[in-house]
């Protein structure tokens, strides 16, 4: 029982130690000499084993004493002591070392390469050496041999396979040109799984074939051989097929000319096959025992691989560029054209950059980032930019809802909706190449908190990104549901923006709904609340105790509401007015004495656009009264004068008539009660005044009354009524009652006189000044 407590001690305080080394300077103590206090007790060394397990720390403790035990506790201690004593390096200065360092490296690397120039084949010579001496030469071709049946058995049973879908390979082969996206899917979806099939069959066959007639020692390298220059290359060019279609121009997924298409497509199965030369010489090579000095070949290789790339890239340019702007060129933004103008470019330098960084890699020793040819993938991936979002738009525009309404309101709905669509589809891209980026580099992002690069966020670099990631979605989807709504409010209204003067050029035009007024404020304030709390997440996330920021604000507030009083009450006085819902986005106001449309409606003022053109923009604080011109309907009543002989009977008739003809005219929809007879309003001096009204929506009235007054002067004048005319009459004296002395009688004079003055009155009321 003593024994069994002395062990747990032990295991304990080793446990400790190890934590503590763990934190400071673990990798330092590769081996620990641990000497007993006794006297003529021999020192012993202890090797600390580099991967430490509960298995291995059990079997350490039962090999120490209680004293080597507190010896080796007391090392660590004081190896963590004199680690955090040593004063860090900047990371900048460090990243500056490691570039600088690399740089010189690979210069170095770089010169001794060209120097070994002449015997750039010497490694190479010497893998075959090594490979075909104890085989023969007959063993060498019987290895070919019988990796030329595999091959060829494979091929008779892909071919078999394949023809067990004669159906589907008739489908492919009579295809027409398809009517839409799904249509071309279902060809080049059928033919892709068709040689895929055929190809997994094929490596499978193969496979067994190598097991069963390959020699065992040869049985590593044929593997190599087969995925490197037949599998992998069919693979990408299935693939390649699919997307490009190089022969079948009308069943092209990507954007981009003939030319192009079958460009891209050879020379991808060019570099692929010589990729595929590159990693199978280096590993010949290393199979059999060339080292890595000595392995230039494939340096060269590699270089040929990294040029041709570039100059594919540079000769696919414009190609590219149609590739990324896609089909549909009117919708994409002038940002989006310039970054589609410089991928190519970006491309090329891309291809340099990833050059130079495998070089460094190979100088710094780490061939282990280089085993599964880690940097052939990543450049693909990253080269798959233009694939990647032509198809995140393709699948955009076929399954995003179809446009609601018409008009320029629903139109630019729709397309904020399809670009909201295609912002979300490129993030969710960008975040899955990063996670896979990782993963092929096999980053540990908790590691980047050891490597002294920024210890707080390098620990919580991947919530910090889920963050902000989820934050961005959601402002996307907040938005694209209030744009949306908003598009179905304004379009159900009637609202029309391409109208060149809404009302008709007098005012008075429909509103929108209530929501359509509000919906505006709600997205603003909800973007702000989005991007506020992700800010104040993500400084949490850091260890920043937000407490004291959002007492600031809450302070910050409290001032600006003493200080800006009138700014305050502006506010106030709007939200009262959008709770009683006293005006909308469209709708004709008269506000003291100032007329227009509400064009904008902001938390402080409004904007109110008049018909002739001029904006005025009025604080909610100062509006003292709001008369509304364009709430549920409007009532018109027009007023004609007609002579007193005329029948006002017939008059209600005609009336009667022309109400019964406008409710089939196009407009009749916006007719609430059509056009009517009042009967006699008024009896004048000129003649009797009858009346007609009807009942319309705001907005339509100035249509449907230039309508009604072209029918009633028409069939006024079909059916003999004038209308009554201003006269002055003049009674002449008799003749008799003599001449003033220019000849003109008196009774002339007087009615020149009163001719004269009747014009200035007439005069005077048109213009409204005195004569």
């Amino acid at each position: 029982m003593a024994n069994s407590s002395v062990s747990i001690l032990r295991f304990i305080i080793l446990a400790l130690a190890l934590v503590f080394g763990t934190a400071g300077a673990s990798a330092q103590m590769g081996l620990t000499t641990l000497s007993d206090s006794s006297e003529g007790e021999e020192t012993t060394t202890v090797e600390m084993p580099e991967n430490l397990t509960p298995e291995t720390v059990r079997e350490l403790v039962s090999r120490l004493s209680d004293q080597q035990v507190r010896e080796l506790l007391l090392q660590r201690l004081d190896a963590v002591a004199n680690q955090s004593s040593v004063p860090q390096e900047s990371e900048g200065r460090a990243a500056l070392d490691f570039l600088g360092e690399s740089f010189v490296l690979v210069g170095l690397l770089l010169a001794d390469i060209v120097m070994d120039l002449p015997r750039v084949f010497t490694g190479m010579h010497q893998a075959v050496g090594s490979f075909a001496e104890p085989r023969g030469l007959n063993g060498v071709l019987t290895m070919f041999a019988m990796m030329a049946v595999a091959i060829a058995v494979g091929l008779v049973v892909e071919i078999i396979v394949t023809r067990l879908a004669t159906k589907w390979r008739r489908q492919i082969e009579e295809a027409k040109a398809p009517e839409g996206l799904k249509e071309t899917l279902e060809v080049l979806g059928k033919r892709l799984i068709l040689e895929l099939v055929g190809l997994f069959a094929f490596f499978i066959v193969t496979r067994i074939m190598i097991e069963l007639l390959v020699p065992a020692e040869d049985r590593q390298l044929v593997p190599v051989l087969m995925v490197n220059l037949v599998v992998v290359p069919r693979l990408f060019a299935a693939i390649s097929r699919f997307l490009l279609a190089p022969s079948r121009p009308e069943f092209r997924l990507v954007q981009t000319d003939d030319w192009t298409a079958r460009f891209l497509f050879r020379n991808q199965l060019y570099i692929v096959v010589l990729a595929g030369v590159s990693i199978v010489t280096f590993k010949f090579q290393m199979m059999h025992g060339v080292s890595l000095d000595d392995a230039t070949v494939s340096f060269w290789l590699e270089v040929a691989i990294f040029v041709w790339i570039a100059y594919v890239l540079y000769r696919a340019r414009h190609g590219l560029t149609s590739m990324l702007i896609g089909a549909e060129e009117n919708e994409v933004t002038p940002t989006e054209k310039i970054v589609a103008q410089a991928y190519p470019w970006f491309a090329v330098v891309l291809v340099l950059l990833t050059w130079v960084l495998v070089q460094m890699i190979i100088a710094q020793g780490r061939f282990d980032l280089l085993s599964d040819a880690q940097h052939y993938t990543t450049l693909g991936l990253l080269l798959a930019i233009p694939v990647l979002d032509t198809l995140v738009r393709g699948l955009v525009r076929h399954l995003v809802p179809p446009m609601r309404g018409q008009g320029i309101v629903a139109e630019a709905a729709y397309q904020s909706t399809k670009r909201s669509y295609v912002r979300i589809g490129r993030a969710v891209v960008i975040v899955a190449t990063i996670v896979v980026l990782a993963d092929i580099w096999q980053i540990d992002f908790t590691d980047l908190a050891h490597a002294n690069l920024g210890a707080r966020i390098a620990a919580n670099f991947v919530e910090i990104l889920f963050i902000l990631a989820c934050g961005y979605l959601i402002w996307e989807l907040v938005s694209l549901w209030l744009n949306r709504k908003l598009a179905d409010e304004q379009t159900a209204a009637g609202i029309d923006l391409e109208a060149e003067e809404p009302g008709g050029g007098e005012g008075g035009g429909v509103g929108g709904s209530r929501l359509s007024t509000v919906l505006p404020l709600i997205k603003v304030a909800s973007q702000v609340a989005i991007i506020t709390l992700t800010v104040l997440i993500v400084l949490g996330n850091l260890g920043v105790d937000i407490t004291p920021l959002l007492a600031g604000a809450g302070i910050i507030g409290l001032a600006i509401g003493f200080g800006a009083q009138t700014l305050v009450r502006d506010i106030v006085s709007g939200l009262f007015f959008l709770f009683d819902d006293a005006f909308r986005v469209g709708e004709y106001l008269e506000i003291d004495g100032t007329v227009g449309t509400v064009e904008r409606i902001s938390i402080r003022s409004l904007q109110l656009r008049h018909h002739q053109g001029p904006v005025h923009t009025i604080p909610y604080g100062e509006i003292p009264k709001v008369t509304n011109n364009s709430r549920d309907w409007v009532i018109v009543k027009l007023k004609f004068t007609v002579p007193f002989d005329t029948d006002v009977n017939k008059v209600k008739k005609l009336f009667k008539q022309i109400g019964k003809d406008i409710m089939e005219a196009p407009y009749a929809e916006d007719i609430i009660q059509t056009f009517k007879s009042q009967g006699v309003y008024d009896v004048n001096d000129v003649g009797i005044i009858v009346r007609g009204k009807f009942m319309a929506k705001p907005g339509k009235q100035w249509m449907i009354r230039k309508d009604v007054y072209a029918r009633v002067q028409k069939i006024f004048a079909e059916n003999g009524i004038e209308f009554a005319r201003r006269e002055v009459r003049v009674k002449m004296p008799d003749a008799e009652e003599g001449q003033d002395s220019t000849g003109t009688t008196g009774a002339a004079a007087a009615a020149q006189a009163a001719i004269q003055e009747q014009v200035e009155q007439e005069m005077e009321a048109s213009t409204g000044k005195p004569g």
